[in-house]
């Protein structure tokens, strides 16, 4: 990677911050509160491996045997390049709904439009996914949670319900949470994640104190086959880290809201997405290794809840789901977060419905609130579809993941186009808030590029093929089959339609879409 000489400049200051924002046209509204470590808290928060982990583990085992580790390096690698992509965006472009600002500003006002469109879709079934995360974890620490019925299981009418009510509880108090302010939400997250990661050593280390096995299980396909027969299950396996590593960019979504983000941001998605890829892929390997046994079926059924009572006992078990159940909470509240800063981005530009509420922000909190609203209210929508169809709401989440790729690919797409003509070009010139140089990947950018969208590619083919397992392993709804192309066709086409309303608005946007000789935020701070 390659860095480039800049201007000195002062040091940082909430004014050059808020020069540097009036520089891509925008009026400061957003309160500035977040640091470094809150800002990896957003990033790691999202992506949150002792949520997923825990819940998809299963998924992942039941497909491709111990050996479905390897997709955990493999997706993760695949992500890092994106991350590294979204970096350098993140210090040139350190605005809110970042998706949307890097896609329209690469591409123009319809492909922006897209992105972010795809992007809000996509957190609001996000929200209601990790929510529902609470109904395999609080009625195992103690069955009084299991508020409708006596079975637990997602499946069942009662748990559905459950599910359902734990779940919009829980979105209650992220809401809450988001409308009090993003200091409130930085130290509850920032709590949280703190606790995650002390969570997430003391699985690993108690569960390789605990091994029966070793690290050779990694090379186990189980009795999901060998050679080529492989391929296809290790492929669905693959499902399984594709659905955790997603997120990363959490951390550009609040640039308004972070202290230097031109300095901040683009180290911490990165750092996130690695602290996410080393601690999950460590998990993953401590727990093959201290399983009870790979072929009683429970490990494909019951997953990661599994070992931790098989290994450590009704009590150790129960105290780190404790922690898994507070992992749950502040992945809700970061997915909520993300959403609403998207849909506020996109609404002061005046290309949603609505956009005079959703864009208003409050003097005494300086965040977003009618945003937050509309992603709880949309994401509790969501969970309802559990009650009776909990084989359709499955689908439904595994499809947002689908969304989330396509708009991950809404930038490094257009980003590859630009390099070709030779971007950042000038852009360079422009220094951090501390008179640092930018993050650059320099002559390794186009390579780094071009795998990112590579990868994105493939993986949007791998979630988004109609497999009957992954959609419908039940067999009875010839719909679910193909609902990834039903899912992401009928949200394009809702979409378009919206578009077309707004089109005129977004088009008014051409005098932004061209790169800015955008002066170092210090310099812009002394004229402003």
């Amino acid at each position: 990677m390659s860095t480039t000489p800049v201007l000195s400049a002062p040091p940082p200051s909430d004014k050059t911050d808020a020069a540097d924002l009036r520089g891509f046209g925008y009026k400061p509204e957003l309160r500035r509160g977040l640091g470094s470590y809150a800002s990896f808290a957003a990033g790691f928060s999202f992506v949150s491996i002792l949520t997923t982990v825990f819940q998809l583990f299963a998924f992942g085992f039941s497909f491709g045997g111990p050996a479905f580790f390897w997709t955990w390096p493999l997706v993760f690698a695949g992500q890092f390049m994106v991350a590294l992509n979204f970096a350098e965006l993140a210090a040139r472009y350190p605005l809110s709904g970042c998706i949307y600002q890097w896609s329209r500003r690469l591409a123009n006002a319809t492909v922006g439009w897209f992105a972010g469109w795809v992007m809000i879709i996509a957190q609001i079934v996000t929200v209601a996914a990790a929510a529902i995360a609470l109904q395999v974890v609080l009625p195992s620490i103690w069955s009084g949670f299991q508020l409708v019925g006596g079975d637990p299981a997602l499946t069942s009418t009662s748990g559905a319900t459950n599910a359902v009510i734990l779940g919009s509880i829980l979105i209650a108090l992220t809401t809450l949470v988001n409308i009090l302010g993003v200091r409130l939400m930085a130290v509850v997250n920032s709590t949280g994640v703190t606790l995650e990661i002390i969570g997430v050593v003391a699985v690993v280390v108690l569960l390789l104190v605990n091994a029966e096995r070793g690290p050779g299980v990694v090379f186990d396909t189980g009795d999901a086959g060998s050679g080529l027969a492989y391929v296809g299950p290790f492929l669905v396996s693959a499902l399984m880290a594709a659905y955790v590593v997603v997120g990363f960019d959490s951390a550009g979504e609040l640039s308004e809201e972070t202290r230097d983000p031109r300095h901040t941001a683009p180290r911490t998605i990165l750092r996130a997405l690695a602290a996410a890829g080393i601690g999950g892929g460590l998990m993953l390997l401590a727990a093959l290794m201290a399983a009870p046994s790979l072929t009683d079926g429970r490990l494909a059924t019951e997953g990661l809840p599994y070992v931790l009572t098989g290994r450590l006992g009704e009590t150790g078990g129960r105290i780190l789901l404790i922690d898994v159940a507070i992992a749950v909470a502040v992945c809700t509240l970061a997915i909520q977060t993300a959403g609403s800063r998207m849909i506020f981005s996109m609404a002061r530009d005046g290309v949603l419905p609505f956009s005079a509420a959703l864009s208003r922000v409050p003097a005494r909190t300086g965040t977003p609130t009618v945003p937050a609203i509309v992603v709880g209210v949309g994401a509790i929508a969501v969970l309802l579809v559990n009650i009776g169809q909990a084989a359709l709401f499955t689908a439904v989440t595994s499809v947002c993941i689908v969304m989330l790729y396509i708009a991950y690919a809404l930038v490094t797409i257009p980003l590859l186009l630009r390099r070709r003509k030779g971007w950042p070009n000038g852009e360079e010139a422009t220094g951090t808030e501390r008179g640092g140089r930018l993050f650059a990947l320099g002559r390794f950018g186009i390579v780094v590029n071009v795998v990112a969208v590579v990868y994105g590619i493939g993986m949007i083919l791998n979630l988004g093929w109609p497999r009957q397992e992954v959609y419908d392993p039940a067999g009875t709804h010839w719909y679910l089959h193909y609902f990834s192309l039903l899912f992401v066709g009928g949200a394009l086409l809702l979409g378009g339609l919206a578009y077309l309303r707004y089109r005129s608005r977004a088009h008014a946007l051409n005098p932004r879409l061209s790169f800015p000789a955008v002066v170092p935020a210090a310099l812009e701070g002394e004229t402003a």
